[in-house]
């Protein structure tokens, strides 16, 4: 299925759910372990679905693989949601998999924010150009996850003319008002830190979210996004208070647990979906498992 513009912008107001990739016991890729997660979130009615995402571990992943990954997402979706490619690393890689992702029918690409240790504010704006220019039409959204390049460059970045959106993953509100005021009235600024933060960024203009709990429990997710778009912070806060045990697992280690606790929850509900690479943590440690197993039980999702 194509997404107009319009549909596609739309979409990123919703819920942008991140899927993971499944690996099987022999720790290489296994695309029928994502099937049941994919029809969850379709059910649903998740509004968009990510591959090569940072819940998809898309740096533990070779380009070959990450390829195959948007390839096999693409084909369980059918279409019935629309599919953000991630893009990244080198950017001879990165147009790869731009290459890829466009012919898989990929709708959009989000382009991740090179982790480069000399990354330069213009370079970032020129890198983004080129996957734009290989994407050949396709809308591209920005993955911000340091906002340390500056107000001007993410200015620079939301006047590229494919730029239709922003992830903002940064815990910084008020730069976010900012660079909002800034930018083209058209770009659409997700909340990309997850449901935990969506409150804060709603309050200052951002629409939609991002969300690894899809994997897990959509329909949560579904219910915080319904109340952010009425303008219930009440319900939304009570709805994120009751899966704030399982963001803040996901937040140990340095951020380390953040895949290992939606696979191990996913293990916990029958759909193994295979271990973390490393660097990630993995397994989990008897205590992290132990909270993660009574949150399940709590929300309903095991007995």
């Amino acid at each position: 299925m194509t997404y107009s513009p319009e549909a596609f912008r739309a979409s990123l107001t919703g819920i942008s759910g991140i899927l993971v990739t499944p690996f099987g016991p022999d720790g290489q890729l296994a695309p029928a372990r994502l099937a049941p997660v994919v029809e969850r979130a379709v059910a649903a009615g998740v509004h968009i679905l990510t591959a090569n995402g940072n819940t998809g571990e898309f740096y533990g992943l070779t380009t070959d693989e990450a390829v195959r990954a948007v390839r096999f997402m693409a084909e369980q979706i059918n279409g019935r949601a629309p599919l953000l490619a991630g893009i990244g690393r080198s950017i001879n890689d990165a147009l790869e998999l731009t290459k890829a992702s466009r012919a898989a029918g990929a709708a959009g690409l989000m382009v991740h924010q090179p982790p480069d240790p000399f990354v330069a504010p213009r370079g970032v704006v020129e890198y983004v150009k080129r996957v734009a220019e290989a994407g050949q039409g396709l809308p591209v959204v920005i993955y911000l996850r340091n906002d340390a390049i500056g107000l001007d460059a993410i200015e620079a970045l939301c006047a590229i003319p494919e730029v239709v959106g922003v992830k903002w993953a940064t815990p910084a509100p008020l730069k976010l008002a900012e660079a909002i005021r800034r930018a083209d009235p058209s770009i659409v600024w997700v909340g990309g830190l997850a449901e935990i933060w969506a409150p804060a960024f709603y309050a200052v203009g951002a629409r939609g979210f991002t969300s690894g709990l899809i994997n897990v429990w959509p329909e949560q997710s579904m219910a915080i996004h319904a109340a952010l778009e009425a303008g219930d912070y009440v319900a939304a806060r009570a709805r994120i208070a009751i899966m704030e045990s399982f963001e803040s697992l996901r937040a140990e280690e340095g951020n380390g647990t953040n895949v290992s606790v939606v696979k191990a929850a996913l293990a916990l509900l029958g759909n193994e979906c295979g271990a973390v690479r490393p660097p990630g943590a993995w397994p989990l440690t008897p205590r992290q498992q132990a909270t993660l197993e009574a949150s399940l039980l709590a929300w309903g999702l095991t007995k």
